[in-house]
């Protein structure tokens, strides 16, 4: 059994989420068992059968128009700028809708972004759910349990809402800092976001609902995504974003892939054979369906032959390419029988491979446990803040008598990323009319205070808020105050880049204001991802607290305050300066309309802290780093190869004086080997210690992170070499060593 597969079964095993939402009958409602004469007369709805025999028996049964309207998607919501009107049978404001076949049992399909929870169009009747915290934060918890938590949460207001896909697990790694959509992503590592996500995806689908794994590949930048065409490496490709989604894969098993807006290597990611049927179907073994991302899709015969299953979201391409013309294509031969009913058959088996057609979603509704969800996402969020500077400040005392908040709305809520993954609060927005008037706006901030959760728990401390909008007047406030909380942000979103990673909005100018009249300032962040802090050596703390959802201000209170141990660490580097980035600017920023242009990923798998260790740049804060309010101590550090396997194990002990987490980094730098980087993360492994408690720690480290991948035999190699094998706090603060002689190995595409 592969190490990825031990730890998906000990996810299962421990995540109570999923079996606690999926007892709710409501939730269930599952279609009573078929009957003997049903049977009879439908034999692929006999549950003793496996998904692929009842995938073949029902597409016998299917005429060429049926098996059509399994590949045609269209729009969830009106679109009058492209004269279209949604499908009555879809749910509004929705992201999209297939029509199924109900005389053979085979349910419509209604499709809801996205990977924080069931979004809404905008509209006038947006549907109010829970939002988890931000993909990156959930990164930022290093905790799989917690990734399939949220997972079976959403996946559970999704099926309660009427949904049977959600457009979940997004995996691009975050190679370019600048990326407006980092914040809905799993990090700069392969293994990390590769784990992380996939655990989230195995939580959606345990509702019997399907999850995508996206977008397919290299959809790393915003800028130009209609236009741009990426080149890279194919082996660092392999070894870096394509690892990433290949971890996720083998851990999560979706239903269905969502291939990307971008060409690769001159191609499109919807119509390119390399990728949809050389990777993803022939070497992984990917059994579900590829559906294209809205607006993606841009012919019918090439896109159909090269891989693509399903057209998404019509009216957003140019034409319903998987419609009549799809039609007429089989009919002449250039998409062959086989294939037709390849596709056909890619949507059916995953349908029956995920429970969707026999435990059918029932008519959405609003019945959902909010306040049971909604502490879901706190637990998420609490684990995901990171404490990144701590000068004594924190956690909060009720010895401190006068508090000044200033910034970003804290009275009141905490923000979110916007664009196809905005999630609408319960209650309404706690500010309106921010942001942009159409996508990716609204700026939306969840009605969730930290102001008002730290009144709650220190009730005889004066706290006094100011919007920050006049730097002189926050200034006078906070010299007035015994100590100051600025909230600032950075507010991200779907289709457009950030010009660069300095807060918006005159924060920093603001923030060094308020540290030159008060010393004792802690800086509370809310960012899609990183940003530059010129004002880091003026403050007495800082806490990284991405955008952390539904229930955002009592998971920040509780943190300022002690009441739970801060214990996230850093999904991604936070450079010191832009120009440590292979990129000084975004490629092909400010966007050109319609104009095409090569992104050229020399770095290849130099990705994130691999990129600053090869260049020996010193980061702000390094890959994997987090304080926390108690100290832990690395001993017993010992590596062994048996059964061809990589096993580390040590010991974590907790020698503060409070309760907390910590995540224990282990990290492989061959002696003699080249490899893209000095050390690349190997495995990890969050514990929760008491006060003097120590725990024995046992690790297996996946073969492909000892290996180089070789593209010509599509093989992985493992270099006959002695290994230094890092125990560490980050990618920078090595704890103990061991060496450790690991013989030649050669594995194949999948790392067998």
């Amino acid at each position: 059994m592969t190490f990825l597969k031990k730890l998906s079964i000990i996810a299962m095993g421990c995540a109570l989420a999923g079996p606690i939402l999926m007892a709710n009958a409501q939730t269930q409602q599952q279609a009573s068992a078929p009957s003997q004469k049903e049977l009879a007369s439908k034999p692929w709805m006999n549950t003793r059968l496996g998904a692929h025999e009842r995938t073949q028996l029902v597409l016998k049964e299917m005429t060429v128009d049926e098996k059509l309207s399994l590949l045609m998607g269209y729009f969830g919501t009106d679109a009058p700028w492209k004269n279209f009107t949604r499908p009555e049978e879809s749910y509004p404001q929705s992201a999209g809708f297939v029509y199924g076949v109900p005389r053979l049992g085979i349910p419509n399909i209604w499709q809801a972004d996205a990977g924080v929870g069931v979004a809404s169009q905008s509209g006038p009747n947006v549907r109010e759910r829970t939002a988890l915290p931000s993909g990156m934060a959930t990164a930022a918890t290093w905790n799989p349990k917690i990734g399939f938590d949220g997972g079976a949460m959403i996946g559970a207001e999704a099926r309660i809402s009427g949904f049977n896909v959600l457009l979940a697990g997004g995996v691009n790694l975050v190679r370019e800092p600048r990326n407006g959509r980092n914040f809905e992503y799993g990090g700069e590592d392969p293994y990390l976001a590769g784990v992380m996500v996939g655990h989230q995806i195995k939580g959606v689908q345990s509702n019997h609902i399907v999850s995508t794994l996206k977008h397919f590949a290299y959809n790393d930048q915003e800028t130009g995504r209609f236009n741009l065409n990426v080149n890279i490496d194919e082996a660092a490709g392999r070894m870096s974003d394509l690892l990433a989604l290949q971890f996720a894969y083998e851990i999560g098993n979706p239903g269905s892939v969502m291939c990307s807006y971008n060409r690769v290597y001159g191609v499109y990611g919807c119509e390119s054979d390399y990728l949809l049927n050389e990777v993803l179907k022939k070497d992984w073994g990917f059994k579900g369906w590829v559906m294209s991302d809205w607006g993606a899709t841009h012919s019918t015969v090439p896109a159909a032959n090269n891989g693509l299953d399903q057209q998404s979201g019509f009216p957003f391409d140019v034409s319903a390419y998987f419609k009549e013309p799809l039609k007429e294509a089989v009919m002449n031969g250039w998409v062959s029988q086989e294939r037709f009913n390849d596709m056909a058959g890619r949507v059916l088996f995953a349908l029956f491979d995920k429970g969707v057609i026999d435990n059918p979603v029932p008519k959405g509704s609003n019945n959902i446990d909010f306040k049971k969800h909604g502490l879901i996402s706190q637990k998420d969020a609490e684990e995901a803040i990171v404490l990144l500077k701590n000068d004594k400040l924190l956690p909060l005392t009720k010895s401190v008598k006068k508090i000044a908040i200033i910034g970003s709305h804290a009275n009141v809520g905490v923000l979110s990323g916007g664009g196809s993954s905005q999630v609408y609060p319960l209650g309404g927005m706690a500010v309106s009319g921010l942001g942009p008037k159409i996508f990716p706006g609204p700026m939306v901030y969840y009605p969730s205070s930290p102001m008002k959760a730290l009144e709650a728990r220190l009730p005889d401390t004066r706290i006094t808020f100011d919007e920050g909008t006049n730097i002189q007047i926050a200034a006078t406030l906070a010299a007035e105050s015994d100590l100051v909380l600025v909230f600032a942000n950075q507010w991200t979103a779907e289709s457009v880049d950030a010009a660069n990673l300095s807060l918006p909005d005159n924060q920093d100018a603001l923030i060094a204001a308020v540290a030159k009249a008060n010393k004792k300032t802690v800086v509370v962040l809310q960012t899609g991802g990183a940003v530059l802090m010129p004002w880091l050596n003026d403050v007495g703390a800082v806490v990284e607290a991405w955008y952390p959802g539904t229930s955002g201000g009592e998971a920040i209170a509780r943190v300022l305050t002690g009441e739970v141990n801060p214990s996230g660490h850093l999904p991604i580097t936070f450079p010191a300066a832009e120009a440590q980035l292979p990129r000084l600017k975004v490629d092909g920023y400010p966007e050109v309309k319609d104009q095409r242009f090569d992104v050229n990923y020399t770095e290849g798998a130099t990705v994130g802290y691999k990129w600053f260790d090869a260049h020996n740049h010193t980061p702000l804060f390094p890959f994997g780093y987090g304080l926390s309010y108690t100290d832990f101590e690395f001993s017993d550090l010992k590596a062994t190869v048996k059964n061809d396997q990589l096993n580390v194990s040590f010991r974590v002990k907790n020698i503060g004086v409070v309760a907390g987490k910590e995540v224990a980094q282990v990290y492989i730098a061959p002696l003699n080997t080249k490899w893209e980087a000095p050390k690349r993360l190997g495995a990890f492994q969050k514990v929760d210690l008491k006060p003097g408690e120590s725990t024995q720690v046992s690790v297996v480290v996946d073969p492909r992170l000892l290996a180089i991948y070789q593209s010509e035999s599509k093989t992985w190699k493992i270099a006959k070499d002695q290994y230094e094998i890092i125990l560490a706090r980050s990618a920078i603060e090595p704890q103990s060593t061991a060496k450790v002689k690991i013989p030649a190995r050669t594995l194949n595409v999948n790392g067998k």
